[in-house]
């Protein structure tokens, strides 16, 4: 696993966020493994997720020149052998600013629109974190809508050998739960020892979702 690359991409706008700790630690724990990690934020490095002329695809022309900034990032994830989305989960997705650098650089030509796809072999690891509580009953469905839309939706759609939406619920300090009327409900929030163990938790989840990611490197595709 040696010389081998991992992009990291971070998507939140708060540095100290919950989101921007867990994509540090899991560069730290990439590198651990033996890759050279690339460490993409997305709000530091000014991305516009806007769609622009440039960036529109043309879909009788799959070698359009894109703008300079869509193909900088391209070039990052052709150098990437694994790529690790690191965001907090709006709506059951990405964020916009997500949402949108898959709009302008997973464009037609570069990551669809070949017979063989230029991202093919590639693998992807999601790592959404979700304010819904660990025991709530709509857990699974969110995570399979995730699947659905990140995993098959897109990665796959875009030749990756491997696919996997790692969500981890409980990112809030004060539970939220939705009852089966619609009402929501919200505790009270982890304190002392009990938020340190929280967090703690947590933090093994995540590393628990890479460890099991990275074990599929060894998986025939």
């Amino acid at each position: 696993m040696q010389n081998r690359t991992a992009l990291v991409v971070v998507a939140h706008h708060r540095t100290d966020s919950l989101t921007a700790h867990t994509a540090r630690r899991t560069t730290q724990r990439l590198e651990a493994a033996g890759f050279r990690v690339d460490y993409m934020d997305l709000h530091a490095e000014g991305f516009d997720p806007r769609m622009n002329l440039e960036d529109q695809p043309e879909f009788g022309n799959r070698e359009k020149p894109y703008s300079a900034e869509a193909q900088a990032h391209m070039r990052r994830i052709l150098d990437a052998d694994i790529v690790v989305a690191v965001f907090p989960v709006y709506w059951q997705s990405v964020p916009a600013i997500m949402k949108g650098w898959i709009d302008r650089v997973w464009n037609y030509g570069f990551a669809y629109g070949r017979s063989k796809p230029r991202l093919a072999g590639k693998r992807m690891l999601w790592l959404g974190l979700a304010g819904i509580a660990g025991d709530d009953a709509f857990l699974p469905d969110m995570q399979a809508t995730m699947e659905a839309h990140l995993s098959a939706g897109i990665a796959y759609y875009c030749g990756f050998a491997h696919s996997r939406v790692g969500l981890l619920p409980d990112a809030e300090e004060r539970p939220q739960r939705l009852d089966a009327e619609g009402n929501l409900s919200i505790g009270d929030a982890v304190t002392g020892a009990e938020r340190i163990a929280y967090y703690e938790e947590f933090d093994r989840k995540a590393a628990d979702y890479l460890t099991e990611f990275l074990a599929t490197e060894a998986v025939p595709v």
